[in-house]
């Protein structure tokens, strides 16, 4: 039975292989403290549906989005981020924003083209390029921008930048987002810029690129309605660029997507302001937490990559004598407690753990923390009995692949 090469060599999600170890681990009753989850749990109200206009809801919709949405969409990028954008010519909404870039990787991307990718990375960047029959090479997390073009080659036909950094935080400003621009565009290559997180920042002014590129030139802007919205389980995601590649990425969402959930579209146009108004006073409660967590790491001694927004840290293992799945997999074993290694984000960054912190309480936060620090000074665990713990868990049955990935990270 054949399966594409191309599928084969790319790896699952190790987030969301974390995650299933946690579900599997509830269903037998245990208390996980999830450090893990990729999303921000928000208390949001399930405003009437009845409100909408059934005749619409229940069809196809509009591939490109619905105009009125699209149209809400760019007048928020305009008020917030003081970036123009035309909604009929230069944006797009489908299903999340992870759909979204590996449609533009496909839309601008030839079979052999070097995608380079700063780190640390959302770990599914470098494989949709391989899924689309490119080349991803990481650009290490402590180059300066200045340095960038010492990365490219005849080959490089994109950069790859998430602003803000999931996971560290960090918040590229102005002066670095030109020059990193100014290099793709004088290389002739495309820009593509997360701004998935562009709301979740407090101390220090957010750029939108657009703001700084206004005609789109060698750009592409991803962003999410839905997770800045606290409804990330809804896959909302827009890109915004120019006009050439707005019109290849609907020609691709007609073939593969037709069109993101009609009720899901009506519902959020309609309850667009108040929608915005619950989300962000919520967003910026985050922001605040996030600071107070940094005071725990701070005072527990837990060194961490720079940055300041997201609700992610992104913690240093220190002399801990293991690699970064031997530490996430003796956390979770012997503390109950979920964290991503470190190297599912990059090449360069194997000595860390990523942290959220947007679903537990501060207090059981605290209390992981302390286990994390112990754990880190302690003894690394024997990982032929580590492996053995971790394959009698049911996640070998309801995890393809559990197996392989469990073999691969204890062997890195």
């Amino acid at each position: 039975m054949q399966i594409s090469q191309t599928v084969q060599n790319a790896h699952q999600a190790l987030s969301i292989f974390i995650n299933q170890m946690i579900y599997d681990l509830k269903h037998l009753g245990e208390d996980v403290t999830v450090l893990s989850l990729g999303e921000s749990f928000f208390e949001m109200e399930m405003d009437d549906f009845s409100q909408l206009d059934l005749e619409k809801i229940n069809h196809y919709s509009d591939s490109q989005g619905i105009p009125a949405l699209r149209k809400k969409l760019a007048h928020y990028y305009q008020s917030r981020y003081r970036v123009t954008v035309n909604p009929d010519q230069e944006l797009i909404i489908s299903v999340g924003a992870k759909s979204l870039i590996y449609m533009a990787m496909l839309a601008t991307l030839e079979p052999g083209d070097d995608v380079l990718i700063w780190e640390p990375a959302w770990l599914s960047y470098p494989e949709q390029a391989k899924l689309v029959h490119a080349k991803p090479r990481f650009i290490p997390y402590d180059l300066p921008v200045e340095q960038l073009d010492t990365l490219f080659t005849d080959k490089t036909r994109m950069v790859v930048l998430c602003n803000p950094n999931n996971p560290s935080g960090r918040v590229y400003n102005r002066a670095e987002l030109q020059r990193i621009h100014t290099t793709c565009a004088q290389a002739g290559a495309w820009l593509l810029v997360d701004e998935v997180y562009s709301d979740f920042v407090l101390d220090e002014p957010f750029v939108s690129l657009g703001e700084l590129v206004p005609d789109f030139n060698h750009l592409i802007i991803i962003n999410s309605l839905s997770k800045n919205l606290g409804i990330s389980g809804w896959r909302i995601g827009y890109a915004i660029g120019p006009e050439p590649l707005i019109a290849a990425l609907l020609r691709i969402n007609q073939h593969v997507i037709t069109c993101t959930g009609t009720p899901l579209l009506h519902y959020c146009n309609h309850y667009f302001d108040k929608l915005v108004n619950r989300a962000l006073p919520q967003v910026e409660a985050v922001m605040h937490r996030r600071k107070r967590i940094k005071g725990m790491l701070q005072e527990l001694g837990l060194d961490e990559m720079a940055g300041s927004a997201t609700f992610y840290h992104f913690v240093h293992l220190g002399d801990y004598p293991g690699n970064a799945f031997a530490f996430a997999a003796q956390l979770l074993l012997d503390h109950h407690i979920s964290v991503v290694p470190g190297y599912a984000y990059g090449e360069n960054v194997d000595r860390f753990i990523r942290i959220s912190i947007g679903w537990e309480s501060e207090e059981r936060i605290w209390l992981a923390l302390q286990s994390i620090k112990n754990v880190i000074t302690g003894p690394a665990p024997d990982p032929r009995q580590l492996r053995q713990r971790l394959l009698a868990l049911p996640s070998v049955l309801s995890n393809v692949g559990f197996k392989e990935v469990v073999d691969e990270g204890l062997q890195r």
